[in-house]
């Protein structure tokens, strides 16, 4: 059997899990997630982790790796992949990349450049100018210093004005031109299940939320809130959904409401927003051409999927 990696793709909602899990029914393989999500430990109703059941039946991969209080990097997920790639092959097993993270599928494809890692303590500064300046005034210094990265970002992008600022300080060259010193990428196949109506993932998007809502996600957020070092400054916590009801958690006009009170409150936005997300991630996927769509609001998804699979494979 070719055990050259597949990977499969698609907005949130798209149904990735349940096919992935199908396909290993059929092909001896193991699935490393590419969600940056679903690598924190905690973060289970709001992420759709796949549960203890699921997880049993096939070999999982970059699953509940880290704390919330910790960051990760698609240049992390990238090193951690080729070498799970290659020990999942050395069993005699198909690695099958799974997930919704375009920015590491891209990593993956494009290849990474020499970036360095993170600097706590050169963030905390960065951080504290940012308190007093505000994010647009470090905003106009990152356009003089790096002209091209500051282009495509927000003035109030904390996040990606925080890492370019700390690139240049920590190498002394603009992200923009490490970005052009890339390691090579990978040619793996990509399957991509998309929707051919968008309102069958919309209505899909609803029922789901409402049902993460049902099982407990704002009692879940709750308790990550009170454990007092998380913040929405930290990625895990600026998860769709999750910033959603942290928000609603601190609104003090909403004052302190039970969890199914807060639950109605953040429905509409906390949908909202993962519409939205669904949308940037069709939009990604549209950029990469080499992708095989398969409709996963066809009639047969996963034996369009299997078919697909099974020309690469022999």
């Amino acid at each position: 059997m070719n055990l050259t990696p597949i990977c499969l793709a698609g907005p949130t909602g798209s149904g990735k899990t349940a096919a992935a899990l199908a396909i290993a029914e059929f092909v001896p393989l193991e699935i490393i997630s590419v969600d940056s999500a679903l690598v924190y430990r905690g973060m289970d109703i709001g992420t759709a982790k796949p549960s203890r059941e699921e997880l049993a039946k096939v070999p999982h991969h970059l699953i509940d790796i880290l704390d919330p209080s910790e960051s990760y990097s698609a240049a992390e997920f990238v090193r951690q992949t080729q070498t799970l790639v290659k020990e999942i092959q050395a069993r005699g097993r198909l690695p099958l990349l799974v997930g919704g993270t375009m920015l590491y599928f891209k990593a993956l494809f494009v290849g990474l450049s020499a970036m360095p890692q993170a600097d706590p303590e050169l963030r905390a500064e960065i951080d504290a100018d940012a308190a007093v300046r505000g994010w647009p005034a470090l905003h106009a210094d990152l356009a003089t210093l790096d002209p091209v990265t500051a282009a495509r970002l927000a003035p109030n992008d904390s996040q990606r004005i925080q890492r370019a600022l700390e690139v240049i300080r920590l190498t002394g060259q603009p992200m923009s031109a490490l970005h052009a010193e890339r390691s090579e990428g990978v040619d793996w196949p990509l399957f991509s299940l998309e929707p051919q109506d968008r309102d069958w993932l919309h209505h899909r998007l609803a029922l789901r939320f409402k049902q993460m809502l049902d099982q407990g996600f704002v009692t879940e957020v709750r308790r990550l809130r009170e454990r007092g070092d998380l913040s929405l400054q930290l990625p895990s916590m600026r998860c769709v959904g999750y910033r959603q009801i942290w928000e609603a958690l601190e609104d003090k006009h909403l004052g302190v409401k039970d969890d199914d009170r807060i639950a109605v409150e953040v429905y509409e936005r906390g949908l909202a927003a993962t519409r939205q997300l669904a949308k940037r991630q069709i939009t990604w996927l549209r950029s990469m051409p080499e992708r095989r769509i398969v409709p996963c609001d066809g009639k047969q998804p996963v034996a369009e999927l299997l078919a697909g699979l099974h020309r690469l494979l022999v």
